[in-house]
């Protein structure tokens, strides 16, 4: 699968551990950085890169890694057609996954340890969209909301 993934410096060293999981598991990484986890830098210049790959179909999901996940969720989903969730459990994961359709996880290197990370992002990487008209048609009233803001 192909995945955007990036992360601020606070979300450094996380993300470089989540490349390594990803990549050891065969995946293609479009990796927007930081690879400095040193210098202060913008969550929102990320969610922006990741999002736009998501948008045009270069990454068919986006990861994102700040302090807490949830500057990077919020910056996510101002851009059109993005739905993307802060987990901190698989079941989480899995199911925006499942039944929201969601297409970028934001993860916090603050709150959550390693090892929970590295298994959310397996079960948000596993798991595909049901389809189920109840959740599509969900999915169509988000769409309209969105339109409309």
């Amino acid at each position: 699968m192909k995945i955007a993934i990036a992360a601020d410096h606070a979300g450094y060293p996380l993300n470089e551990q989540v490349i390594e999981e990803l990549r050891g598991a065969g995946h293609d990484l479009i990796d927007f950085g930081t690879h400095v986890g040193s210098r202060p830098d913008d969550y929102p210049d990320y969610a922006l890169k990741v999002g736009r790959a998501v948008q045009s179909n270069e990454a068919e999901i986006g990861i994102l890694i700040c302090g807490s996940g949830v500057g990077a969720a919020v910056a996510a989903n101002k851009l059109t057609g993005i739905r993307a969730a802060l987990c901190g459990d698989t079941y989480s994961a899995h199911q925006s996954r499942e039944h929201d359709d969601c297409n970028v996880l934001c993860l916090g290197a603050r709150v959550t340890g390693v090892e929970l990370a590295l298994e959310i992002v397996r079960a948000f990487v596993a798991a595909r969209f049901t389809g189920e008209e109840r959740h599509r048609r969900r999915l169509a009233k988000v769409a309209e909301i969105e339109k409309n803001r």
